[in-house]
């Protein structure tokens, strides 16, 4: 699926524009796909003038959600969305189904392969969490980075 590349000029307090960037694309439930989900990203960020820590930050926040989306649900495509506004980036990964239970950071996993994700996810991030889809079947996972 192609991505979208939107830009909208919102009125903020005092009648200053704020530009909002947003691009979104869906890819395959593969490992192959996680990748390409990443260049998708950095091209994205690149196309809209971010500095290199953020692309950075948001190709590692983009990797461990698809990751998860793709190793633990019986989705067969992950929606990828991001969202610039003002100084916050949102990184958002939606899943069709979800595994048995929802997504959280396991402190007691540093030394093991497994389960470090989203610590690192929330080590970058300004904030994050989890949310229903618009199905109720499978769920968001989000990040808000600092821009």
């Amino acid at each position: 699926m192609p991505s979208s590349h939107n830009a909208a000029s919102l009125r903020g307090c005092g009648g200053v524009a704020v530009e909002l960037l947003s691009d979104a694309f869906q890819l395959p439930a593969l490992r192959t796909s996680v990748p390409e989900a990443r260049r998708r990203v950095t091209a994205a960020l690149r196309e809209w003038g971010a500095v290199e820590q953020v692309r950075d930050d948001a190709e590692l926040v983009v990797s461990e959600l698809f990751t998860n989306a793709v190793r633990h649900t019986d989705s067969e495509w992950v929606h990828c969305e991001l969202t610039l506004g003002g100084a916050r980036l949102r990184v958002a990964v939606t899943d069709q189904g979800h595994g048995d239970s929802r997504p959280q950071a396991q402190p007691r996993s540093t030394d093991r392969e497994c389960g470090r994700g989203l610590l690192l996810v929330g080590a970058v991030s300004e904030d994050w969490g989890v949310r229903p889809d618009g199905t109720g079947r499978g769920r968001v996972v989000w990040a808000d980075l600092a821009y």
